[in-house]
């Protein structure tokens, strides 16, 4: 089947609409599932390392056996960054795992997806969502030394 797509440009590839070019949608499209949940834990990992090294260094330089530190505020920062960086991760998966899937429900490929028009519906932007809410509250909190 090899539809024009809305700008009267053809699509990159003729697509088929058969058991086997279901299935191979199928297995792409899970695949960009756990692309998108490993995105997620790396994202979960950076936030969590980020907090983690801060709270340490903030222990142990708050301690009255520590006199000498050469930079105190570098724990600081390197929690910081690493929380951003989480934070930037999710937020950027999402956008790639939402232009990914839309090119996947687009032209031709709508047909060999299945019956709905608008996709089967994943938490993946609930919990992304949330995971966005903790690395915010974590920064703000590590930002103000909390």
């Amino acid at each position: 089947m090899s539809e024009d797509r809305p700008d009267n440009q053809p699509n990159r590839f003729e697509v088929r609409v058969t058991a086997e070019s279901h299935f191979a949608w199928l297995r792409t499209r899970l695949a960009v599932e756990r692309t998108m949940m490993a995105y997620q834990r790396t994202a979960v990992s950076l936030i969590g390392f980020g907090f983690a090294i801060f709270q340490i260094a903030f222990r142990v330089s708050n301690s009255p056996d520590i006199t000498n530190i050469r930079f105190p505020r570098a724990a600081w920062l390197l929690g910081l960054a690493l929380i951003v960086a989480g934070v930037m991760s999710a937020v950027f998966a999402t956008v790639e795992y939402r232009r990914t899937i839309h090119y996947m429900w687009s032209g031709g490929y709508a047909a060999v997806a299945g019956i709905t028009a608008e996709g089967r519906k994943t938490p993946l932007y609930a919990v992304t969502f949330l995971l966005v809410l903790v690395g915010v509250f974590a920064f703000l909190a590590v930002l103000l030394r909390i």
